[in-house]
């Protein structure tokens, strides 16, 4: 939705903000923490006069999502995270573990999900750094595919099996049909885990312990976007495998921090029209004038034709015509409490009341059925309890535009 935090949403924003290098907004100062033997110990405040990118920098030296930030200030001896500030309050705050450097630097990664805004340094006892003004952040570069499989470059005991490693796509979309499938071969037997890794925070999400496999067989391990029964959190992933031989040498498939091996990016929707399209005018959008109503969702013009998807998978709630809407179809977005409306179709859904649908599956093509003047597809979002039951429609575009902004 329009108001999930999504990676790679602020591609435009991050391009007219301040450069990296920046003052601080102040400095100097201590704290006391207790200390075991029950007294108090000054610890300095950290404090930031200067940030640069380092390594994995975007053009003109810009930080982007994997890059090594170079910190320099005072008091930084101490610091254990650096705080990702944003822009949008502590919804789109991101902490990130850094090594304590000298007194005077220190590294810090960025990570991926990471956008434009201040950041701050806090130390192991909780002494917290000011923040720094802004700072622009570009989104992480689309992972490398690897579909087929390739050696891993993952470090490597002495002795230890030799692993290859692919995933089957770099995009995925909740409740699509089609999982993302991670393959791996193995040269001896051994006793392997693997691990689907969140690079927005380093945490591991899932683990799966297959059985130990025959020297030289490919395994494949499918993950569908779901942790239990809920909806991952949009973002990027990727699966890490570790394999330990008869003597006990280890190897693994990729660094700690590497989140471009065998990554892919998650995303929670799927732009519904999968072709040129336009949003129009005023009189297009949520809450226009109509005679005796206000317009319930945003009008966006296509071709006559063009293939119409769920945005999100579903059930079926509603697949018919009406004077009005023309053809359409109201979908019950599993796991999301909402509605979505489509109509003016050109031709009847195939799908009827009660069915299963798949985020990106094909629900009909954009037409000009019912009140319409032009063909395009009449799009609605609506609160639980949902469509014309208890529920209440609310402005799509947001969500369009985001969608839009990856698929």
């Amino acid at each position: 939705m329009g108001h999930s935090r999504v990676y790679g949403g602020r591609r435009a924003a991050a391009a007219g903000l301040l450069g990296l290098a920046c003052a601080a907004t102040g400095a100097g100062g201590a704290s006391a923490q207790a200390s075991s033997g029950g007294g108090a110990v000054w610890v300095a405040k950290p404090a930031i006069s200067k940030v640069s990118c380092l390594r994995g920098c975007a053009s003109r030296r810009r930080a982007q999502g994997g890059s090594t930030l170079k910190i320099t200030g005072s008091a930084l001896g101490s610091v254990a995270k650096i705080v990702f500030h944003g822009s949008q309050g502590r919804g789109d705050d991101v902490e990130w573990k850094v090594r304590a450097g000298s007194s005077g630097r220190l590294n810090a990664r960025v990570p991926v999900g990471a956008v434009s805004g201040p950041v701050s340094l806090v130390t192991g006892g909780g002494v917290r750094s000011r923040r720094t003004q802004t700072i622009a952040i570009l989104p992480a570069p689309p992972p490398a595919p690897n579909p087929t499989l390739t050696p891993a470059p993952g470090p490597q005991a002495p002795g230890a099996p030799r692993l290859e490693t692919g995933t089957s796509r770099t995009q995925v979309f909740v409740g699509a049909l089609r999982a993302v499938t991670f393959s791996y071969r193995v040269s001896s037997s051994s006793a392997v885990g693997v691990e689907l890794v969140r690079a927005g925070d380093g945490a591991v999400v899932q683990s799966w312990s297959p059985p130990a496999a025959p020297a030289g067989q490919v395994q494949t391990i499918e993950w569908a976007g779901t942790l239990g029964k809920q909806a991952a959190p949009p973002g990027r992933y990727a699966f890490r495998l570790t394999a330990r031989g008869a003597d006990g040498q280890q190897a693994r498939s990729s660094q700690a921090q590497d989140y471009g091996r065998d990554a892919f990016d998650l995303y929670d929707h799927v732009f519904p029209i999968r072709g040129r399209h336009a949003y129009g005018g005023a009189a297009g959008r949520f809450g226009a004038g109509r005679a005796g109503h206000t317009h319930q969702g945003q009008d966006t013009f296509a071709n006559c034709g063009t293939r119409l998807v769920a945005a999100r998978g579903g059930t079926i709630k509603y697949s018919g015509y009406q004077r009005l809407a023309g053809y359409y179809v109201v979908i019950d977005g599993a796991a999301t409490g909402i509605d979505y409306a489509y109509m003016h179709l050109a031709e009847p859904s195939p799908f009827r009341t009660g069915d299963r649908v798949y985020s990106g599956q094909r629900i009909g093509s954009v037409g000009d059925t019912g009140d319409a003047h032009g063909c395009h597809l009449h799009f609605e979002l609506w609160t639980a309890p949902g469509w014309y039951s208890g529920g209440h429609p609310f402005d799509p575009l947001p969500s369009l535009r985001a969608w839009d902004g990856w698929s």
